[in-house]
């Protein structure tokens, strides 16, 4: 299954010399934020207009080395994907500029 996350060009850097990924949101609430396909819009629309050095890591959920939960949102009324942990690098199949 392929999930992707949004970020910024900068983080993506900063994760390539760590060795991994890792989004505030994992230490604020436990978990890394991801969306299915059909969802990378609205995510996009939501939380990041008019942001710019953004970046899609295309992500293959089979070489995570960490939980991959889907968890159901209300205000949306849906479920999206989420990582709890670091995301391995070579999870992490292409990296799209937006």
């Amino acid at each position: 299954m392929i999930i992707y996350h949004i970020t910024t060009q900068t983080d993506w850097e900063a994760a390539q010399k760590n060795g991994f990924y890792e989004a505030a949101s994992l230490a604020d609430e436990g978990f890394i934020h991801c969306s299915h396909d059909h969802q990378v819009s609205g995510v996009l629309e939501r939380y990041y207009a008019g942001k710019t050095n953004l970046v899609k890591l295309v992500i293959d959920a089979d070489k995570l080395n960490q939980r991959l939960q889907h968890d159901f949102s209300p205000t949306m009324n849906e479920s999206f994907p989420h990582v709890y942990g670091r995301i391995n690098l070579e999870a992490v199949t292409e990296v799209v500029g937006l």
